[in-house]
């Protein structure tokens, strides 16, 4: 056990320390002084002892006289005029009587403030000596103060210094401390120094232990969670742990430092409510990151206690990386959150049903040295930026990212173990600080431009090295016999699991201006303590009832990063909660390949009534056809051996890459096929990076085989006809959003069903292939204008999914309009798609048949004749 070298002089018993290293100390380990009163100090107290100048006669200098003092209820005393800090200690002896200590602060440095009342003294010559030493190692009793010798004796190194006795009756002492040297704690003994030979009486606590007292720390808030700067410019540190018997805050002053250059053990009595854990600091200098070992806690069976680790603050906001011999570990950052101007940013405020979702992985977008960004750019927020015309050439308006939460490099980006800090890897430099700005900078130029930011979030589960696991397993963590996939499966229906959550969302929403969030494996949030689904899950309740995330976009996403598969639940959502349509993605594959029934299909285009009738609307519902997990599009018509039957491909009639023209051709009709029913369906299309492009996966499904983004592909015809096409379907369905941006249902009468010769589609048949619908435009008792209805015409769509050309028959356009076609996705490039639409020839003679190819979709639009 080592104390902190002194140098001291007293003068008229006031007793003042000087620092000869001023770096490095370690603290107290446990602090047994009683638990702090949190009492008024009264006026009249403090003007008979600092104002009137009683205790200046035992001192040099009176740090205290003429001081005008506000006495706080938490024992925190705050001076207006001077800025100085004071905190309030009562302690019990064990014989009777009260030692009573003030620690004040001012300029930098620090007096302690030490008063003895209701002692019975032997007699009036009795002397009342304290002994006294501040630590850097084990406080849980009393040692000596070393003092300025290389081989101090412990036995006679301790500093004692007599009480004098003021107007009151009561015995005071004085010590003062250079700033320097704090944090530490100064722990003493009350003694009766007697004649002779024999030992002197120590005075103890009535708990039996040496007095203990903080100086340049205090015992902190319970509230906020974290790391936190307090108006009087002390820092606070609170952290969540049940279990844990004993929380060690450490501080270090290099972050390439090995182990912590102070460590601060918190007293159980003192800087704990509840159970939160918390200590405030006056200052972080020289200190720049920190973190907390758990003593003690509840770890389960056969698992080693690991409190020799330091921990990562679940609430840090800036995190950085520090090395502990040859392992990584992650560190909260001693500095306040960057500053942003954030003036100038309006959120686009997009209605959801008018949303075109790009789903976007931060590094593999811009990773490729293809991009053509420099390597502080490339992989980084600010590479999105970069190719913001890219977005515009889509015609996207809000882009999904996945997440960016620190996360475990092995797994990839759905196993995170932190959710308060994007992850560093997306910065443009090692600096966190950075890498949080440039991602508000990214969000903000995103706004300027009318794109949306929305961010996938996983809050299900952990990667294995998350903190949590140590700081409160049973608390953190469902436990038990469950199953539910993964041994770190986060019980977030608990109320402090909850809570975190809640302010993980309201703070990205806050200082990073993020529009919505995408809940990943969403069906485990619905899931209480033992795994059974709750009809009322806590977690969505209070998220959909938040005032501020009320306000955000919240969509609901089944999807499971650990089984890949998707869970078909019925989500409760007080219609605030969208969902990512499964169904959607798995019936119009199926219609494709030549499976299923012609009502799944028609229930899909019209907006998944099955799923969204409940107080929703077709807005709710976020259709995908490829995602990043699973086939990318352009694997999907390339690949389906039997062991890929999950995945309802196709290969058009060969497997893997080829060269025949024909299956290459059915391959190009396919893709189309596909784009053409996401943006043509009621809901919101949600694109995937990379299939504009036609990048593959190789036909692996698996996430991690996955590659970057390669920005030459999209100099390949088939990338600019795609990319082509997946703007004019974006423009389409902003121009005619009466019919294609839909928040509510059509009604029945605004919608009519064909077969190939115009009779009712074969709903019943599995061996039918096609399907024909019109969309009418709601029409008032009275006449349009001529005007307005070449503007609002109505569509007829085709869907042909055989392998045999199909005669359609067109309905008659309404009166003095003719159907021009818009879409066919079986004609050559420069044909199969057209802004203002081709004519059909023979309109005009009745009935018009049109001839639609095989594995075909076709789109005719309504408009006056030109006169």
């Amino acid at each position: 056990m080592e104390t902190l070298p002194l140098s001291f002089t007293i003068q008229s018993r006031y007793v003042y320390c000087g620092s000869t290293e001023s770096s490095k100390l370690i603290a107290a380990t446990h602090c047994n002084y009683w638990k702090r009163v949190a009492r008024k100090i009264e006026k009249s107290y403090m003007e008979r002892n600092f104002v009137h100048g009683e205790v200046k006669k035992y001192a040099t200098k009176d740090p205290f006289q003429h001081r005008n003092l506000k006495v706080l209820a938490t024992s925190h005393i705050s001076v207006s005029q001077k800025e100085e800090k004071s905190n309030a200690y009562l302690f019990r002896t064990e014989i009777g009587g009260h030692v009573k200590v003030l620690v004040r602060q001012r300029n930098l440095k620090y007096s302690v403030y030490v008063e003895v009342s209701s002692l019975k003294l032997n007699s009036c010559e009795d002397k009342l000596v304290m002994s006294w030493g501040i630590f850097r190692s084990d406080s849980s009793q009393f040692m000596p103060l070393y003092l300025q010798s290389s081989t101090p004796d412990a036995r006679s190194s301790t500093v004692e210094t007599t009480f004098v006795q003021n107007s009151l009756g009561n015995l005071v002492v004085e010590l003062a401390f250079e700033g320097s040297l704090t944090p530490f704690y100064l722990s003493f003994l009350l003694k009766f120094p007697l004649d002779g030979d024999s030992k002197s009486s120590d005075i103890r606590s009535h708990r039996k232990t040496s007095f203990c007292v903080p100086v340049g720390l205090g015992s902190g808030y319970p509230a906020p969670l974290g790391l936190s700067f307090l108006a009087n410019s002390s820092i606070n540190f609170a952290l969540f742990s049940r279990s844990a018997k004993g929380v060690v805050l450490c501080l270090y002053d290099d972050t390439k430092a090995e182990k912590p250059a102070l460590e601060i053990d918190l007293d159980p009595y003192v800087n704990r409510s509840g159970d939160i854990w918390h200590v405030s600091m006056d200052s972080a200098l020289p200190f720049v990151s920190y973190g907390y070992r758990c003593n003690g806690g509840i770890h389960g069976k056969g698992v080693k206690d690991h409190s020799e680790h330091v921990l990562l603050d679940p609430y840090a906001k800036i995190i950085t990386n520090a090395h502990s011999g040859s392992v990584l570990k992650s560190l909260g950052k001693l500095v306040r959150e960057p500053n942003f101007d954030w003036s100038g940013d309006i959120r686009p405020c997009i209605p959801m049903e008018k949303l075109v979702v790009y789903r976007v992985n931060v590094a593999r977008f811009t990773k490729h040295k293809s991009s053509g960004l420099s390597n502080d750019i490339a992989g980084t927020f600010s590479g999105i930026t970069a190719k913001l015309q890219h977005f515009k050439d889509l015609g996207v308006n809000a882009i999904l990212l996945e997440p960016v939460f620190p996360f475990d490099e092995k797994k990839g980006p759905y196993f995170p173990f932190h959710f308060f800090s994007p992850m560093k890897l997306y910065g443009p430099s090692d600096d966190p600080s950075a890498t949080a700005n440039s991602m508000k900078e990214m969000v903000k130029i995103l706004h300027g431009n009318g794109i949306e930011v929305l961010l996938e979030v996983v809050f299900t589960h952990t990667a294995e090295g998350c903190a949590l696991r140590e700081i409160d397993k049973p608390s953190y963590y469902v436990t038990g016999e469950v199953d539910l996939g993964t041994k770190n499966a986060l019980n977030c229906n608990y109320p402090i699991v909850q809570q975190m959550i809640l302010d993980s969302l309201r703070y990205w929403a806050i200082e990073f201006h993020v529009d919505g969030f995408c809940f990943i494996n969403a069906s485990s949030l619905l899931k209480g303590f033992h795994g059974e689904f709750l009809s009322r899950p806590p977690l969505f309740e209070a998220i959909a009832f938040d005032p501020l995330l009320s306000k955000t976009k919240l969509i609901a996403d089944s999807w499971d990063p650990h089984d890949m598969a998707s869970d078909e639940i019925i989500f409760p959502h007080w219609k605030r909660w969208a969902e990512v349509n499964t169904n959607f993605c798995r019936d119009v594959r199926s219609f494709l390949r030549g499976e299923r029934l012609l009502s799944n299909l028609a229930t899909r285009l019209c907006g998944s009534g099955d799923m969204f009738l409940d107080g929703r609307g077709p807005a709710f519902s976020f259709n995908y056809i490829a995602r990043n997990s699973g086939f990318p599009l352009v694997d999907l018509v390339s690949f389906s051996s039997s062991e890929l039957a999950l995945e309802l491909s196709w290969n058009c009639g060969e497997e893997g890459p080829t060269t025949n023209t024909s299956v290459l051709e059915r391959r190009l009709k396919q893709i189309r096929n596909f784009l053409f029913i996401l943006f043509v369906s009621f809901g919101v299309p949600v694109l995937n990076m990379g299939d504009e492009c036609g990048q593959s996966s190789g036909g692996s499904p698996a996430y991690v085989d996955r590659n970057p983004y390669d920005w030459n592909a999209l100099r390949t015809g088939f990338a600019i006809q795609t990319t082509q096409f997946i703007s004019f379907l974006s423009s389409l369905r902003a121009r005619r959003n009466d019919l294609l941006q839909k928040r509510s249902f059509l009604k029945e009468e605004n919608i009519d069903w064909y077969g190939s010769d115009q009779s009712l589609p074969k709903w019943d048949d599995p061996s039918s292939r096609f399907l024909a619908m019109t969309l009418k435009v709601e029409r008032e008792k009275n006449e349009l204008s001529s005007e307005l209805s070449s503007l609002n015409g109505d569509l007829f769509v085709a869907f042909n999914g055989s392998d045999q050309s199909e005669s359609v028959v067109l309905p008659p356009p309404p009166l003095e309009m003719v159907w021009l076609r818009l879409v066919d996705t079986a004609l050559p490039f420069l044909e199969f798609f057209s802004r203002d639409g081709e004519p059909v020839l023979g309109q005009m003679a009745g009935l018009v048949t049109y001839e639609m190819k095989s594995h075909s979709c076709v789109l005719f639009e309504a408009k006056t004749l030109s006169a």
